[in-house]
């Protein structure tokens, strides 16, 4: 009789009927328009920067040129030195990216693992600074980095992105999910508390350590602001600061060329794309590993 029912049960629930068919196909249309919704924008930036300047604007528009021009490229390269520009996000960037990994993996450590006076008192206050906006704390940040003399230097505009408050919480949240008994058995082994971290903490949280660099790229080779504070001269700016000059130009609001904006555009984003394409896997597992346990 219990089998029976549970036949029964399972054969109602999973039945395939008419409302669920329909509310699958509904789904399905939603995820086709946002999909839609998201995809035909950047199509149509990786179109525009493919037609010939002045034909942007034809009617009907065409979603892909009849003829394809890659001469804003090669301009982009020759108008403005964006070779420059790509090296110094890209150098910022990784510096960037390689401190948050550091800086943040250790602080989470502390939090997630070494018991001290006020711990949890400490984290929680720190955590409340996630819901002060960054414009309320550029002011004094920017006094303090102009008193140290980093204006317009490769320092002024990595160093106070070296840390965030959302990376701890991120690697605190996986690291409180490796079980005590790995730290206990290797303080048996000898270790101290800079090999456990390393060694082991460090090995089992690669998905969260992947989502932490995937943010950290994302935030800081798209940033505009604060380089726009701290890259004063030409030769300091990055991808970002160096496209919006360019459309700030004299000429720039009675004609501008927005094939050439849409391909420095597609240069910008290209890297961002790619890294989130190799890392997606990681990315996942390490935002749901992120709330094992608090």
């Amino acid at each position: 009789m219990e089998q029976d029912r549970h036949e029964y049960h399972v054969a109602y629930v999973g039945a395939d009927t008419p409302a669920r068919r329909l509310l699958r196909l509904l789904g399905y249309a939603v995820l086709v328009l946002v999909t839609i919704v998201m995809v035909v924008p950047f199509i149509w930036m990786v179109s525009t920067s493919l037609k010939p300047p002045g034909s942007e604007f034809a009617w009907p528009p065409e979603l892909f040129p009849r003829e394809i021009y890659f001469g804003n490229y090669t301009e982009l390269f020759t108008l403005l030195p964006f070779g420059q520009y790509f090296v110094n996000t890209a150098f910022i960037t990784v510096a960037t990216l390689v401190g948050q990994l550091i800086i943040c993996s250790m602080a989470a450590y502390g939090f997630a693992r070494l018991h001290f006076i006020g711990r949890d008192t400490i984290f929680i206050f720190y955590l409340a600074t996630m819901m002060i906006p960054f414009q309320v704390t550029l002011i004094p940040l920017f006094l303090i980095v102009n008193n140290l003399g980093w204006v317009n230097t490769y320092v002024g505009l990595i160093v106070p992105g070296i840390s965030s408050v959302f990376g701890i919480f991120l690697l605190r949240q996986s690291f409180l999910s490796v079980p005590e008994d790995y730290r206990d058995a290797a303080r048996v082994e000898g270790a101290n508390e800079f090999r456990i971290y390393a060694q082991i903490f460090m090995p089992l949280n690669g998905p969260a350590l992947a989502t932490l660099a995937v943010f950290s790229f994302m935030g800081t080779w798209t940033d505009l602001l604060w380089p726009l504070l701290i890259a004063r001269d030409q030769p300091m700016r990055t991808l970002e600061l160096g496209l919006a000059y360019y459309s700030l130009r004299p000429n720039a609001y009675v004609q501008p060329n927005w094939p050439l904006l849409m391909a420095g555009a597609v240069i910008v984003m290209t890297p961002v794309l790619i890294v989130y394409f190799f890392a997606q896997r990681y990315f996942i597992a390490g935002i749901s590993l992120s709330g094992v346990k608090g």
